[in-house]
């Protein structure tokens, strides 16, 4: 049912012409908590993330980070406390806010790889020949533009996740919050990946909110990484900038430190969180 869409001079010139450089949004977090019954998952957290940065959320697994993105998604709402983006609060979803899941299954599996990348700038009314450019594009920057025609069953699940990757980029948002969207990627295009989303974060201007437990992913990719405490009643323990030339060499004396730092930092709430579960230890936690 999909058909190639061949694309004339004139029509390749205007389609370029139609699509604007991204511009990030400053995002705002003031005295969140989030409860779900009793349990309170985050508290008190305020963040204030600059138009344009790259954040990175790390900490102990359990410890909140998809909860808050989810809620700077638009997708949980705050028990206590507000969530801004632009200025403007955030009550539900919106295209402004694009969301890369953990999983894959966000995906339609009943229409083609193309056709889900071509979904958001379809829904925002984007001329047939910037849907299949903006397509094509972010397709070939994950390397899947040979499985254009594919579905997404016939994919394994880390080509799946990159097909969603596309598919957030593709519609161009002004924030894109994502949640360890590497972690089922093998390291060959897990390095790759993350090279072309600094790549593309520098030169859209989006903002980026990145949860990761990977301590060096944090430091190859962000402006400022916020460490959160244990949970549950999770809060942020502290925020360290990322003070380093790009691309990041990791064995740059800077770059040691850091780590060094996060690991320290991380390690102690992990040990903590083991004491509350009632396993004392004093060996540190890597």
């Amino acid at each position: 049912m999909t058909k190639a869409i061949e694309t004339t001079k004139t029509e390749t010139t205007e389609a370029a012409s139609e699509r604007t450089v991204g511009r990030g949004a400053a995002l705002r977090a003031d005295g969140v908590g989030i409860r779900f019954g009793s349990f309170q998952a985050v508290r008190d957290i305020s963040l204030d993330i600059a138009a344009g940065e790259f954040l990175c959320l790390l900490g102990p697994s359990g410890c909140g980070k998809s909860t808050l993105l989810s809620a700077m998604a638009g997708f949980v709402t705050p028990s206590e406390g507000s969530l801004t983006a632009g200025g403007a609060e955030i009550t539900g979803p919106d295209p402004e806010l694009g969301m890369v899941f953990q999983s894959s299954e966000a995906l339609f599996d009943w229409t083609t790889v193309r056709q889900n990348v071509m979904f958001g700038p379809r829904m925002r009314r984007k001329s047939r020949a910037v849907q299949a450019e903006l397509a094509d594009e972010y397709l070939r920057l994950v390397g899947l533009r040979h499985c254009a025609d594919h579905f997404p069953g016939q994919l394994s699940g880390g080509m799946r996740q990159r097909v969603q990757i596309a598919r957030v980029l593709a519609n161009e948002p002004s924030v894109v919050l994502m949640d360890e969207p590497f972690g089922a990627l093998d390291a060959q295009t897990r390095q790759v990946l993350q090279e072309e989303t600094d790549r593309i974060w520098r030169a859209s201007g989006c903002t980026v909110v990145f949860v990761t437990h990977d301590i060096d992913e944090a430091i190859l990719l962000a402006d400022r990484i916020a460490v959160m405490t244990a949970g549950p009643a999770a809060r942020i323990k502290s925020v360290y900038p990322v003070d380093l030339p790009r691309p990041r060499d990791e064995a740059d004396p800077g770059v040691v430190a850091l780590r060094r730092s996060l690991r320290e930092d991380i390690g102690e709430e992990v040990r903590k969180a083991l004491r509350d579960q009632g396993l004392d230890t004093e060996e540190d936690v890597r």
